[in-house]
């Protein structure tokens, strides 16, 4: 990722919050909004880890990850501890790896 593209980001970041200050609360106060603003961080996060899972270096990479990433959203989906989570998906990154 270049710089320029963080630093957009960056700005576009800024002027959303700035944009916070301006827009009138009757449009904020929608149940769709709240809605949204609730999700999208959690839909960020959970978009950007999927790619980080299966990209490296620019290039489609299936290794170790994926499975891993497998086991760890198996173990969030039946509410296990995160300490759990953690050491379940390490496991099987190393299994895979051994393997």
């Amino acid at each position: 990722m270049s710089w320029g593209w963080v630093l957009l980001a960056s700005g576009l970041c800024l002027a959303a919050k700035a944009a916070g200050y301006v827009v009138p609360a009757r449009l904020v106060d929608r149940p769709v909004i709240t809605e949204v603003g609730l999700m999208l961080p959690v839909s960020l996060l959970a978009a950007l880890a999927a790619l980080d899972t299966v990209t490296s270096g620019g290039h489609y990479v299936l290794d170790a990850r994926l499975p891993a990433m497998g086991v760890a959203l198996l173990a969030v989906w039946r509410k296990a501890p995160f300490i759990v989570v953690v050491v379940l998906a390490a496991l099987t990154a190393a299994l895979w790896r051994l393997a």
